[in-house]
């Protein structure tokens, strides 16, 4: 098998609108259709676990990492509860590789703890990719957060510390940072971001695909801000940190499907990886 540590990471959307298939308006089917291809594409790697960062659990101060054995429950969606008003999701978790993880981000100096809650729930950022992804719930998620009191650097930091426990623990890691690009919301599902902002994401994209990675950890304070990028880029800067991690590693990118709009979000599913070199 294929080196340990991170093996790939995905910036992949988690609007909504994705939610039930069945009902999806049609400006969101490319970004289904994108999701899936990326859950066919990641279960074929194998990986030992995912690691998926939301933008919608939010802490204030720590970080935490589900331990939960088996994750399961219904999701709400409580910005949207007439679009995701409770469906059921069952996935195995990874206690173990989360245990070790806040052990070692915590002796880093990264405030960090394990989240054990039986009552705890999963939010639709974290529901809705995997319900593509891996819709059978076959592989292993831990789930982080965004924190507020984290700037850009510690959240890029945790990102290479996920990779760092995968490689001390011999497992193969899948980073998934579910987020939009620019996310400067509007009423109106069906509008796109500025033609301002939808050219901020489309350099992005670029130089993730030039492999501009050095180029793109230092412009992001400046894209985040000037894009709106979805919580102010801290699930980016995650998904650039285990990005970063796999430096010693020639990675190629994939997009997924097509870039699309919703509420005036800019949305795709793309992955870095050695693979695709």
């Amino acid at each position: 098998r294929p080196v340990s540590g991170v093996i790939a990471s995905v910036l992949t959307p988690h609007t909504p609108r994705m939610a039930v298939e069945e009902t999806a308006p049609e400006f969101v089917r490319p970004l289904i259709a994108g999701s899936r291809e990326l859950g066919d594409w990641i279960r074929g790697l194998e990986p030992d676990c995912l690691v998926l960062q939301s933008t919608h659990w939010v802490c204030t101060f720590n970080w935490y990492a589900t331990a939960q054995p088996v994750p399961e429950g219904l999701c709400v969606a409580e910005e949207a509860p007439d679009m995701i008003p409770g469906l059921p999701y069952r996935h195995p978790g990874h206690p173990a590789f989360a245990a070790d993880l806040a052990a070692y981000a915590s002796a880093q100096g990264v405030p960090f703890l394990l989240n054990t809650s039986e009552h705890y729930r999963w939010d639709y950022a974290a529901y809705v990719p995997l319900r593509y992804i891996d819709p059978d719930g076959t592989l292993p998620v831990v789930n982080l957060p965004t924190v507020i009191m984290a700037d850009l650097a510690e959240s890029m930091r945790v990102g290479r510390l996920v990779d760092e426990t995968a490689r001390a623990r011999g497992e193969r890691v899948v980073y998934i940072a579910s987020t939009a690009l620019s996310h400067a919301l509007v009423r109106g599902p069906d509008r796109w971001p500025t033609d301002e902002r939808r050219a901020l994401d489309d350099e992005f994209v670029g130089k993730l695909e030039a492999g501009e990675f050095a180029t793109l950890i230092e412009w992001l304070p400046e894209y985040a801000r000037a894009g709106v990028a979805e919580m102010g880029g801290r699930v980016v800067a995650g998904f650039l940190g285990a990005l970063s991690a796999m430096a010693d590693r020639p990675c190629g990118a994939r997009r997924f499907g097509a870039y699309a709009q919703s509420s005036g979000s800019g949305n795709l599913s793309i992955a870095l990886s050695p693979t695709l070199a």
